[in-house]
């Protein structure tokens, strides 16, 4: 009778083993059991290969609508390196705001909209003094932010962080407790900047609406040092070397690039996301007006912006959301939010997001990265984006928003605040 209640027991425990994941919990072991897009099989079969690495994070509220968090973490490792490309971009449009708002307890005629002009007094930096993307013709952080999101444009990040510096930008994330190994420290997409120059950043003005100069700021260095020690900094077997116009067969030094490990990524997100989560101290010193206006130029698209509604190239919606929408053209469903930040780069493809259905009363933080360089050769400009890196991450994105439609929660998200 033993013998027979134990194999019905052991029967028992291989049938629940075969069944889906529930409405209640997640396993990657399951997920990836269960799931039969080849793609995603394939990506999971070889993390390493990849440099996958994937936090899915549940957001759960009690009666009073707080917040919980429960992360779920795939092949992560915060000591290993891979390039976060634009990502890095996103924090540094919560500290512009932040900047500002401190700023202007002694400059209260400066805004969002107020004027920037960027000078410069180093070789390789160059001035700004027109925006023709905007509707005035005139740069401010408001448009740098707004264009940021919506195209990830480069020179809008360099602006910015010319307008922080290495200081207020490393030392304001550690300070938060959003920064452990990770670290800001140079430009993005723009040549002739060498570690040293990206110390140094430009002199800037900014104007009040009558073109009036109300604030210079002069250009500054940095005094610290916040490239910490990263494993695997040295990357595949050659690279494409521009001033020799040839390959190198040796590896691809990284040691001096960016780096925002997942972990930190996430974190910089959901403190705008949810403020009150954290303590004040953890908190960006954003208003109410802030977080408004990174709401919506988070979840902006290209067609909501007149100069680039035209460009074929870049009006859709998934154009830099990755998660869900990357892989087609199609319109997102109005019920359908993601305020997130992608970065792609020297074949690595990275996405944190934060999405939410306002139709299905759904929400969840997703944060992923892999690297598609099939031949290893960096700086080439031969990478399978299209074929296995953002469909991997679109279909990824799916299934995790099919199993949030079936989660069990207790109490329905008022989700007003973000539309």
């Amino acid at each position: 009778m033993i013998i027979k209640t134990s194999i019905l027991f052991i029967l028992f425990l291989l049938l629940i083993g075969c069944q889906p994941t529930s409405q209640y919990d997640f396993t990657w072991e399951s997920f990836i059991h269960h799931n039969s897009n080849q793609l995603l099989n394939d990506v999971f079969a070889s993390p390493d290969s990849f440099e996958l690495q994937i936090r899915y994070t549940q957001i759960d509220r009690d009666v009073d609508q707080k917040v919980s968090f429960k992360s779920y973490d795939f092949n992560i490792d915060t000591s290993l390196y891979f390039y976060p490309a634009s990502t890095v971009k996103m924090p540094v449009a919560f500290l512009a705001l932040q900047k500002l708002n401190e700023i202007k307890k002694n400059f209260p005629e400066l805004s969002l909209h107020s004027i920037m002009l960027t000078d410069s007094l180093r070789v390789t930096q160059t001035k700004v003094v027109q925006d023709t993307t905007s509707e005035t013709g005139l740069p401010t952080i408001a448009h740098y932010i707004n264009k940021l999101f919506v195209v990830s444009d480069n020179d809008s990040y360099n602006r910015l962080y010319e307008f922080l510096g290495q200081d207020y930008i490393n030392q304001e994330l550690k300070k938060k407790g959003i920064f452990g190994n990770s670290r800001i420290v140079t430009r993005v997409g723009v040549s002739g900047f060498s570690t040293f120059e990206n110390r140094f950043t430009n002199p800037i003005r900014f104007l009040d609406n009558n073109g009036k100069t109300v604030l210079i700021q002069k250009q500054k260095g940095t005094t610290g040092n916040y490239i910490l020690p990263i494993n695997e900094v040295f990357k595949g077997v050659g690279y494409y070397d521009d001033t020799l116009d040839s390959i190198v067969m040796e590896k691809f030094n990284m040691d001096e690039k960016n780096f925002i490990n997942i972990k930190d990524l996430e974190s910089s997100l959901k403190r705008v996301i949810f403020p009150e989560a954290f303590p004040s101290d953890q908190q960006y010193n954003l208003s109410d007006e802030d977080y408004q206006f990174l709401y919506k130029s988070m979840y902006a698209y290209p067609s909501h912006y007149s100069f680039y509604s035209s460009d074929d190239n870049l009006n859709y919606d998934g154009y830099v959301k990755f998660f869900l929408y990357g892989d087609t053209k199609e319109k997102i469903p109005e019920h359908i939010h993601i305020f997130n930040k992608v970065g792609f780069a020297y074949g690595y493809l990275t996405d944190c997001a934060y999405v939410f259905d306002t139709k299905n009363n759904i929400e969840f933080f997703l944060t992923a990265t892999l690297h598609v360089n099939e031949n290893r050769i960096f700086n080439d400009g031969k990478y399978e984006y299209n074929d296995i890196g953002i469909p991997f991450l679109a279909e990824l994105g799916r299934q995790v928003y099919d199993f949030e439609l079936n989660r069990k929660r207790n109490n329905i998200p008022n989700l007003e605040k973000f539309y």
